[in-house]
C-alpha cells in the first residue's frame, strides 16, 4: 500500500524554495533599476561607508575619555581626546548629509522611473486587460505598492548596509578587546535569526493579504466617485460609505495583524539584545572590581555592544519591511511581466500616405476570452474607400465589436480583417491608429482646457488649425461664447459641458486628426434634438471623402448611408441601402417600424424624439 500514500510535504517544501527564489529574483530586478544611476549610488555607499566606519570609531575615543577622567585623571587628556570626538563627529555628519541625499535622490529618481514605465506598460495593453481588472486596484499599484518600492530603495537599502557594516565591524572589535565579553553577547543572535526567519514569512503573508485589501478599498471608493451623479440619484451616498467603510475596515484589521506580528518580533528581539546587555553590564562590573578591565574600557565595551544590539535590532524591523516589499513587488511585476496581447509584428508594415482605406473583414468570428458565445459568426463585410457603411441590429448583434476590430483593439479569433489589402495583425499597431479617428458615444475629454483637448487629434497642430476644425465641427461658436474661449477648462472627463458640446469638440479632435478611416460608435444616440442636428451636421462634414463605419442608433445617422448592414447574432442577414431595405420587410424594415414608436434601433432607448441613453452594444 505503500504506493498508494500521499505525499502533500514534499510538495510543500518544493514550493517554499521556489517562492523564496522568486521573492529574491524581484528584489534583485528591483535594485536593477538603479543601476543606470550607480555613479550616485557609488557615491552614496562611499559616504555610507565613510559615516559608518567613523561610527566605529568613537566608542573608542569615548573609553579615553573616561580613562582620562577617572584613571588618569588628566585634563590635558581629557581635552585631546574630547576634541578628538568632536573632530569624529563633525567628519560622520558630513558622511551623513551626502549618503542620505544621494540615496533618498536615488530611491525618488527609481520610483519615479517605476510609475512611468508602469504606466506606459498600461497604456499598451488592450482593453480586455482592463475589462478583468477593476482601475482602483490599478491605481493601488501605482500609488500604494510603488511607494513601498520607494522605502525600500530610498531608505531601507541604506539602513539595512549602515547596519550591517555597524554589526560586522562592531562584532570584530569587541572579540579583539574581550572575547569572554563578547561570547556573552554574541549568545542572542542565533535565536533572532531563527525568530526572523519564522516571523518574516508570517508578516510577509499578512503583507500581501493587507495590500491586496487596500487595493480593493481603492477600486471601491474610485467607482463610487467617478458614478457620483448615479449615487446621488439613487440616494445612494450611506450604501456606498458603508461598503467602502467596511473595505477600509477589513483593510485596518489585516494592517493591524501585520502590526501585532512586527510588534511581537520587535519586542522579542528588543528584549534578547538589551537582557544581553544587562548581562554584560553584571560581567563587566564584576570584572572591574577584580582589576580585569578599566572602566573606560567597559564603558568602550559597553558602547560597541549597544551599537551591535541597535544594529541587530535596526536589522530585524527591516526584515519585517522586506517582507511588505516582497509581496508589493510581486503586485506590481506580475503588471509588468504579462505581455500586451495586441502587438506590432517584428516586420511590421508601416504605412504611407498613399492609404486608400478600403477595409474588408473575411469570414471574421470572434467571442471575448471571457464568454462562450460567438459575437461575430462568419463576418465577411467590404467597406470600399470613402464610402460610408451603417452597421444596424438589435443590441447585442456585434455592431461595436466590429468596430473595435477595425481599430484592432481586439483581433479575430478566426478570419482576418484587411486594410487596403494588407492584414491588421501585420501592419504597425502606432501607424495602423494614425490613420483612423473614432468619435464614441460618450466622448472622453481630458480635465485641461478646450484647446488642448482639440489638440489632441494632431499635437503638432497650430492654434489656427485648432480653430479650423472647431469650425469645421460648428463648435466655434460656443466655444468664443465662454469667457475664456478657447482656454476654458473642461473639468474632469469634460463635466463642465453639456453632452452636445463635448461630442462636437470630439468630432474637431477627429477632424484635426484627418483620419482615412472614420469610426463613429454610436455617436449621436445620447443627444437631444438640437444637439443630434448640430452633430449630425459635424459629423457629414467629417465623413465627406473618408472611409466610414457608423454604428447608430437612430434612424436620421444612417439614412444616408451608402450601404447599411443589418446584423444578426454576429451575421449579416440583411444589405442595401435605406429604401431598399424597407422594401424588403426585412430585419430592417421591422427595427425601423419600432423606431417610429419610440425605440431606438438596435431596441434599447427612445427614437429620434428622445434623450434617453441608450446602452452600449456589443
Amino acid at each position: 500500500m505503500t504506493g498508494d500514500r500521499q505525499q502533500p510535504s514534499t510538495s510543500d517544501s518544493t514550493d517554499r524554495p521556489a517562492a523564496r527564489d522568486a521573492g529574491w529574483a524581484r528584489v534583485r530586478r528591483l535594485f536593477a533599476l538603479a543601476w543606470p544611476y550607480r555613479l550616485r549610488l557609488s557615491l552614496a555607499i562611499v559616504c555610507l561607508l565613510g559615516a559608518s566606519g567613523l561610527g566605529l570609531v568613537y566608542p573608542r575615543f569615548f573609553g579615553r575619555v573616561i580613562d582620562a577622567a577617572f584613571t588618569e585623571r588628566s585634563l590635558e587628556a581629557l581635552d585631546r581626546h574630547t576634541l578628538a570626538l568632536l573632530g569624529v563627529f563633525f567628519v560622520q555628519a558630513v558622511f551623513i548629509f551626502f549618503r542620505h541625499y544621494l540615496m533618498t535622490w536615488v530611491g525618488e529618481r527609481v520610483v519615479a522611473d517605476l510609475r512611468g514605465r508602469i504606466y506606459r506598460h498600461l497604456l499598451v495593453m488592450s482593453p480586455g486587460f482592463f475589462h478583468r481588472r477593476r482601475t482602483g486596484e490599478l491605481l493601488s499599484r501605482l500609488s500604494d505598492d510603488v511607494t513601498r518600492l520607494q522605502h525600500t530603495v530610498g531608505e531601507d537599502l541604506s539602513i539595512a548596509l549602515r547596519n550591517a557594516i555597524t554589526l560586522v565591524g562592531g562584532i570584530t572589535i569587541l572579540f579583539v578587546t574581550n572575547p569572554k565579553l563578547t561570547a556573552v553577547m554574541l549568545a542572542v543572535v542565533p535565536p533572532l535569526v531563527i525568530a526572523a526567519v519564522m516571523w518574516g514569512r508570517v508578516i510577509r503573508r499578512i503583507s500581501r493579504q493587507a495590500q491586496d485589501q487596500l487595493a480593493r478599498a481603492s477600486a471601491a471608493v474610485q467607482e463610487g466617485i467617478a458614478g457620483i451623479e448615479t449615487v446621488q440619484a439613487f440616494g445612494r451616498e450611506d450604501y456606498e460609505a458603508s461598503r467602502y467603510q467596511h473595505a477600509v475596515e477589513e483593510t485596518f484589521r489585516l494592517f493591524v495583524r501585520r502590526a501585532i506580528a512586527r510588534s511581537w518580533f520587535g519586542a522579542v528581539a528588543s528584549f534578547m539584545a538589551f537582557g544581553a546587555i544587562a548581562g554584560i553590564f553584571w560581567l563587566g562590573g564584576k570584572m572591574v572590581v577584580e582589576g580585569e578591565i578599566t572602566p573606560g574600557a567597559l564603558t568602550e565595551f559597553l558602547l560597541y555592544t549597544m551599537l551591535v544590539a541597535g544594529a541587530v535590532g535596526a536589522m530585524a524591523g527591516l526584515w519585517g519591511n522586506l517582507q511588505s516589499t516582497l509581496g508589493a513587488t510581486a503586485r506590481i511585476f506580475e503588471i509588468l511581466d504579462e505581455p500586451p496581447e495586441i502587438v506590432s509584428p517584428p516586420d511590421a508594415v508601416v504605412l504611407g500616405d498613399d492609404v486608400r482605406g478600403d477595409v474588408r473583414f473575411e469570414h471574421v468570428r470572434f467571442r471575448y476570452p471571457e464568454r462562450d458565445e460567438w459575437v461575430l459568426d462568419d463576418l465577411d463585410l467590404e467597406i470600399p474607400a470613402g464610402r460610408t457603411v451603417a452597421l444596424v441590429g438589435a443590441s447585442g448583434a456585434g455592431k461595436t465589436t466590429a468596430a473595435r476590430l477595425v481599430l484592432r483593439f481586439y483581433d479575430p479569433t478566426e478570419g482576418v480583417v484587411y486594410l487596403d489589402g494588407i492584414d491588421l495583425r501585420r501592419i504597425d499597431l502606432a501607424s495602423l491608429r494614425s490613420k483612423m479617428a473614432w468619435v464614441s458615444q460618450e466622448p472622453l475629454l481630458f480635465s485641461g482646457t478646450i484647446r488642448e483637448n482639440i489638440r489632441y487629434g494632431r499635437l503638432t497642430a497650430s492654434d489656427a488649425e485648432v480653430e479650423a476644425a472647431a469650425r469645421a465641427a460648428f463648435a466655434d461658436g460656443f466655444i468664443r461664447a465662454f469667457p475664456e474661449g478657447y482656454d476654458t477648462v473642461v473639468g474632469e472627463r469634460g463635466v463642465l459641458l453639456s453632452g452636445g458640446q463635448r461630442q462636437r469638440i470630439s468630432i474637431a479632435r477627429a477632424i484635426l486628426r484627418d483620419p482615412k478611416v472614420l469610426v463613429l460608435d454610436e455617436a449621436t444616440s445620447a443627444l437631444d434634438a438640437e444637439s443630434e442636428h448640430w452633430v449630425q451636421r459635424a459629423l457629414e462634414g467629417l465623413s465627406r471623402g473618408r472611409t466610414t463605419l457608423v454604428i447608430a442608433h437612430r434612424l436620421s445617422t444612417i439614412r444616408s448611408a451608402d450601404l447599411i448592414v443589418v446584423l444578426d447574432h454576429g451575421k449579416v442577414v440583411e444589405t442595401g441601402r435605406h429604401e431598399e431595405l424597407l422594401a424588403n420587410g426585412g430585419l430592417y424594415a421591422r427595427l425601423v417600424a419600432r423606431q417610429t414608436e419610440g425605440v431606438s434601433l438596435d431596441g434599447s432607448g427612445e427614437g429620434p424624439a428622445g434623450s434617453v441613453r441608450a446602452p452600449r452594444a456589443v
